[in-house]
C-alpha cells in the first residue's frame, strides 16, 4: 500500500532535524532594520538640503555685495569756531566750539541711516565737552550732508596735564583738538536693510588759536576724518 505525501512547510527544508534548525542562524529582523534605514535616509536628506541651502545663501550674499559693494562714508571738518576756551580753578575748563563737518556717501546705490549720534571734542585724549546728542540723519547715495554742532557750553574738570598742555599750545598758536563722532548706522541698499553697526570717526584737527581770541580759526594741514563702521 503506497504511503501518503508528506506535507512539509515552505521555511523548513525537508530532512532537516532538530539539531540542524537550532544552528542556523534566526531570521533577520525586518521591520527594525527597515525603520532604520528610513530614519538614515531621512537624516541624510535634511543634512543635503542644509547644505543647499546654505550655499545658495552665500552665493546670494556674495551677489548682493558685488552688485552694491558698500563703502564706508567720508568725513571732513571743513570750518572751527572758538567762542570760549579759558581755565578756571581748580582746574575747570569752560569751552564753547562750533564745527562745521561734511559727510560724503561714495556709494551709487547704497544709502546710509545714522542713528544714536553723539558728538564731542578729547584734548590729549580726555573729553573736554559734554557729549551732545545728535538728530537722526539719513544720508541719500552719491550725496554730500553737513553737520554744525556747537559743543561745550559748560565748565568741566580736566587733570593738571591737560590745563598745562593746553595753555602751552595756546602759547604756541597751535592746538591740537579731536572732534569724535559716535553712534549707529545702518546700510540700505534697494530693497535690503542690514542690521545696526557701530560707528566711530576721529577727526585729528590742528587749529590756529591763541588765548583770548574768539572766532573762526585757520584749520592747520588735513582735516579728514578717520571712520570706523
Amino acid at each position: 500500500m503506497a504511503e501518503p505525501n508528506q506535507v512539509h512547510s515552505s521555511e523548513t527544508p525537508p530532512n532537516m532535524t532538530e539539531d540542524d534548525l537550532k544552528r542556523q542562524p534566526p531570521p533577520p529582523r525586518r521591520g527594525l532594520f527597515a525603520s532604520r534605514y528610513v530614519i538614515k535616509d531621512r537624516h541624510r536628506a535634511l543634512s543635503t538640503f542644509i547644505v543647499i541651502f546654505l550655499v545658495l545663501a552665500g552665493i546670494t550674499a556674495l551677489i548682493v555685495w558685488l552688485v552694491y559693494r558698500p563703502h564706508d562714508p567720508k568725513f571732513k571738518v571743513l570750518s572751527l569756531v572758538i567762542y570760549d576756551l579759558n581755565f578756571t580753578s581748580p582746574p575747570y575748563l569752560s569751552s564753547t566750539m562750533q564745527f562745521t563737518v561734511v559727510t560724503r556717501n561714495p556709494n551709487e546705490r547704497v544709502s546710509f541711516y545714522y542713528d544714536q549720534l553723539s558728538a564731542f571734542v578729547s584734548y590729549k585724549n580726555q573729553v573736554i565737552t559734554p557729549p551732545l546728542s545728535l538728530p537722526h540723519l539719513y544720508h541719500d547715495s552719491k550725496s554730500t550732508v553737513a553737520l554744525s554742532p556747537v559743543l561745550g557750553g559748560g565748565a568741566v574738570p580736566v587733570s593738571v596735564e591737560v590745563a598745562n598742555g593746553l595753555m602751552m599750545d595756546q602759547s604756541y598758536g597751535v592746538v591740537n583738538l579731536k572732534l569724535i563722532l559716535t553712534g549707529k548706522v545702518r546700510y540700505k541698499g534697494g530693497a535690503i536693510r542690514t542690521r545696526h553697526y557701530g560707528i566711530y570717526v576721529n577727526c585729528d584737527v590742528f587749529a590756529g588759536f591763541k588765548q583770548g581770541f574768539t572766532g573762526q580759526v585757520p584749520l592747520l594741514g588735513s582735516s579728514e576724518c578717520q571712520v570706523d563702521a
